[in-house]
């Protein structure tokens, strides 16, 4: 069994959609294949909910029209014969009067739940029934039938197994299933999402459910590269990684993976594969639990680092303050990213600052507290870098003409991470581009 997932610009545009159609029929054996919304939907979704919930009708109304004109001509392009652009057409009317419903009753935070995973249910329709056009043996397989969360928005991995395995071996003679990503339901059963770049995480979940050969994750680029291809002209794609080092990477800022998608595929050993649609040959990256050790493999950065100062004059004395510390955090649902100590202060990253009022407030009673803002992390991954001699001095002398704020050492086997300010970004990724790839 192959897990195949297509992200927005794969399926953006009717020749793309087409294109993978072809492609799917050209790979062997069974196939799920996981696709995300039509690129832009979900961003106009979002607005459009945005909208709804401060009550701007016209404005709704607005986007609505805006992205149903985009659908009906996407469809026109898409079904090459008149009963199949009359199904077409049908799907486009039937979701667009879903939203006109929507807009026109009580919208709540359940309904915007309910908005935004209609992307996904419109690009599969249209891709199943251009499969059926073709005359293509395909089912759509719900992912509301078995795509799950628990109470702590935590993947349902076991029910998922559950669920779907007898799915798949009631069509036994169906080699091609394609299902949505991204939409799942909650505990109390409510439709729900696994947030934004999700669709990733569900090809993940279910390539792991199903005890797959191979996830194959295709974008718009010829797999994870050494550098954020935006910032730094010189990268090169990368042939091989492990789960680990891709985590880390995910983790940290790497835009083609989604952070949660390596763990079910680890947890199974299930090679994940990023591939580019737009040019099918490159051999992209293979991700498993096979990789060289000691080599440096790639660079990312993670923004809107806030960095938070904590200074006390009793700290070296008060047994327990730690603890106390991070009791702040955890009560606050807040995780800390980078932390540094000393006798008289700790200062520790966070890149989620929705309660540091609240966390701020709190940290008061311990001591004196300073806030950095617009702070990135920039992390340095290697199957274990760590023990290779010279590693520090490397990085150290790529970043001499940068302020480097802080530096994560020695935590894990594959990662070295270095704290700067936002403003030398740009620069710190190019410098270590050019002394630690030599590019």
């Amino acid at each position: 069994m192959l897990v195949v997932k297509f992200g927005g610009t794969s399926v953006g545009k009717p020749e793309r959609m087409k294109k993978i159609a072809t492609l799917v029929q050209s790979m062997p054996g069974k196939k799920i294949v996981v696709l995300s919304a039509l690129s832009g939907t979900t961003n106009a979704l979002v607005k459009m909910g945005d909208f709804l919930l401060a009550k701007e009708a016209i404005k709704v109304t607005e986007e609505i029209a805006a992205l149903e004109k985009h659908y009906l001509s996407f469809v026109a392009e898409l079904y090459t014969t008149a009963p199949y652009k009359a199904i077409g057409q049908e799907i486009v009317s039937r979701y667009f009067s879903l939203f006109r419903l929507l807009a026109a009753g009580r919208f709540d935070d359940r309904s915007y739940r309910e908005l935004l995973a209609q992307g996904e249910l419109i690009s599969t329709e249209l891709f199943y029934y251009h499969l059926q056009e073709q005359k293509v043996g395909a089912r759509l397989l719900p992912a509301l039938h078995f795509m799950s969360i628990d109470e702590n928005h935590e993947p349902e991995l076991e029910k998922i197994s559950e669920r779907i395995t007898p799915l798949i071996q009631a069509l036994g003679n169906v080699d091609i299933f394609v299902t949505q990503g991204y939409i799942c339901r909650n505990h109390r059963n409510e439709i729900d999402n696994l947030k934004r770049g999700g669709s990733d995480y569900t090809a993940s979940l279910i390539g792991a459910a199903v005890r797959a050969n191979e996830i194959q994750i295709w974008t718009d680029i010829d797999g994870m590269h050494n550098n954020d291809p935006r910032i730094v002209k010189k990268t090169i794609p990368i042939a091989e990684l492990t789960f680990d080092e891709a985590s880390e990477l995910a983790y940290f800022g790497a835009k083609i993976l989604h952070p949660s998608t390596i763990v079910p595929a680890q947890k199974y050993g299930v090679p994940v594969i990023l591939k580019n649609t737009m040019d099918e040959k490159a051999l992209g990256t293979v991700i498993s639990n096979k990789g060289s050790k000691g080599e440096f493999k790639a660079i990312a950065a993670k923004d809107a680092i806030t960095v938070i100062n904590i200074k006390s004059s009793r700290m070296l004395l008060a047994y327990g303050f730690l603890r106390k510390v991070f009791e702040v955090f955890e009560k606050n649902k807040t995780s800390i990213d980078m932390i540094s100590t000393s006798e008289v202060a700790v200062s520790l990253t966070i890149d989620d600052d929705h309660f540091l009022p609240e966390i701020q407030e709190e940290l008061e009673k311990l001591g004196t507290i300073e806030i950095e803002k617009n702070q990135t992390i920039i992390c340095i991954v290697g199957n274990g870098i760590i023990d290779k001699k010279g590693v520090l001095r490397d990085v150290f002398d790529s970043l001499a003409d940068i302020r480097i704020r802080m530096v994560s050492y020695g935590g894990s086997h594959n990662n070295i991470s270095i704290l700067v300010d936002t403003a030398q970004k740009e620069k710190a990724l190019n410098l270590l581009n050019e002394g630690l790839f030599h590019l």
